[in-house]
């Protein structure tokens, strides 16, 4: 039989859909590890985006900062996390929350630079605070490419969360992990399919939000609370 229809009876082999090692729960650890990851690297990045975008303060600092860390390999990031911290969640958590920092805060702060100047400065005359100015302004306007920010760091995370097997984690790099050891082709092909389906649901997703963030932005004149 070719790899293809292997995979296939892999795939739909009803002894692979139920478990700890089952498909749905490998999916929704892995979901886990990507929601977990982006939920971090947010609270971390968009605050700081915003205000980078609303300032004008460090963007030099802030656009070296991100190239710099998307020139970080995550697998060898992981193993020197793993020998300081031991095995377990903590060190691929970090490894992908660095992963997932740059897009964030590179879509938080590109988001709110690209706001038209002059709709701020009409913001102010009205005499709107510099807080009002971001939340009712700014950050409207500024929501599809936050969004896309997002959208990109999810897809990257989802791709990449694979390395969590490395460490004796779960996910979908179990697969990858476990069908290397034994040769088991077809159980890497499809775990493989399974990362490439999960990401492509994800951007669907993550492209409809967008849009409608698009669709959504306001169009009038912005008034003080």
């Amino acid at each position: 039989m070719s790899v293809v229809s292997e995979t296939i009876d892999w795939l739909t082999d009803s002894v692979n859909h139920s478990g700890t090692d089952g498909i749905p729960h490998r999916l929704v650890e892995h979901l886990g590890y990507t929601a977990e990851t982006i939920a971090i690297a947010g609270v971390i990045a968009i605050p700081v985006g915003l205000w980078i975008g609303h300032t004008g303060r460090f963007r030099g600092s802030a656009v070296a900062l991100t190239g710099a860390l998307r020139a970080l390999p995550t697998l060898g990031l992981l193993t020197a996390l793993a020998l300081f911290v031991g095995i377990g969640l903590t060190a691929p958590l970090i490894a992908l929350v660095v992963l997932a920092v740059p897009p964030l805060l590179a879509g938080a702060y590109a988001g709110v630079e690209s706001v038209d100047r002059q709709t701020i400065d009409a913001a102010r005359a009205m005499g709107m605070t510099e807080l009002q100015i971001l939340r009712k302004v700014e950050i409207p306007l500024a929501l599809p490419i936050i969004v896309g920010g997002i959208r990109s760091a999810v897809l990257q995370v989802v791709a990449t969360a694979t390395v969590a097997a490395f460490v004796g984690l779960g996910g979908l790099g179990r697969y990858l992990i476990d069908g290397q050891a034994v040769s088991d082709y077809a159980q890497m092909a499809g775990g493989s399919v399974l990362v490439i389906a999960m990401a492509l649901v994800l951007d669907g997703v993550f492209a409809t939000l967008q849009a409608l963030a698009t669709g959504r932005q306001p169009r009038k004149q912005p008034s003080p609370a």
